[in-house]
């Protein structure tokens, strides 16, 4: 595994047998980062992406070796368009008739207009395996972080690796970007993020910070996700949007900064209570 620097036009194995299949996108500021998580001869894909990045996403999975028809699960942690708007596409090209569709059940009535109705029985609740889906060797347990932002917004987390798929937590829109998000020991010390204490040109705390601000319902709900996610045991934050979290010092303080930010979705609107 190289973090240093990733190849983009490749996929990218981000952790054991965990490989990133997104690409770099150079016209907007919104990254999106489908995961393709394999275990024995199966593999499971993470919040695929959407309709435009279907031959893009897929090329990257051929490339890692991986068959298509062993995709056997799709994993969605909310049901917006830019993750599941090549829904349709995968269960065509992959044309594994037991192929699953998992999310929260309040997820679901949404992800069912995705796809054709003769292909609704694939849709599946996290409920109906316990929160836990076995993948070969590795155990994907699922933990609810409602209205952070959907209603029926989870995160999946690898035992195997400590890697946390969080979807739109710890995301952003980032002005700069790379795979691999590092902050240094200086960082949680700093709060003017106009004068980099390392001096460095680019900070990527705004990003972050603003993008929860805006994305998030409320402070309460992003609190009570960052409380859910502080009790795991982490090696790796891995977002739908943004870059990825490796070190355990940079996702303490992260869990830590969002846990307790302000102006948050509606708090942040002044006049209301």
């Amino acid at each position: 595994m190289n973090t240093l620097t990733p190849n983009y036009d490749r996929p990218v194995e981000i952790a054991d047998h965990i490989f990133w299949v997104g690409f770099n996108e150079t016209s907007s500021n919104l990254h999106c980062n489908p995961y393709l998580v394999v275990g024995g001869d199966r593999a499971v894909l993470i919040d695929a992406g959407s309709r435009p990045d279907f031959p893009v996403v897929m090329m990257k999975i051929l490339q890692t070796g991986i068959s298509p028809d062993k995709i056997t699960a799709l994993i969605y942690h909310h049901p917006d368009p830019d993750l599941c708007g090549s829904m349709s596409n995968v269960l065509d090209i992959c044309a594994n008739q037991e192929m699953i569709i998992l999310s929260d059940p309040g997820n679901n009535v949404f992800l069912s207009y995705y796809i054709e109705r003769e292909k609704r029985q694939c849709l599946r609740s996290i409920d109906d395996y316990g929160d836990t889906f076995t993948l070969g060797d590795r155990t994907l347990r699922f933990y609810r972080t409602p209205f952070a932002h959907s209603a029926g917004s989870f995160v999946t987390y690898d035992e195997k690796t400590k890697t946390l798929f969080t979807s739109d937590l710890f995301g952003s829109q980032s002005r700069q970007w790379d795979l691999f998000l590092r902050l240094s020991d200086a960082c949680p010390t700093c709060r003017d993020y106009d004068h980099c204490i390392n001096g460095r040109e680019y900070c990527p705390l705004p990003d972050i910070l603003e993008f929860h601000q805006k994305v998030m319902p409320s402070g309460k709900a992003l609190k009570h996700a960052m409380d859910v996610i502080g009790s795991l045991d982490l090696e790796m934050i891995a977002p739908q949007h943004g870059s990825i979290l490796t070190g355990k010092k940079d996702i303490r303080f992260l869990i830590e900064r969002l846990g307790s930010l302000s102006g948050v979705g509606i708090d942040g609107i002044d006049g209301i209570a």
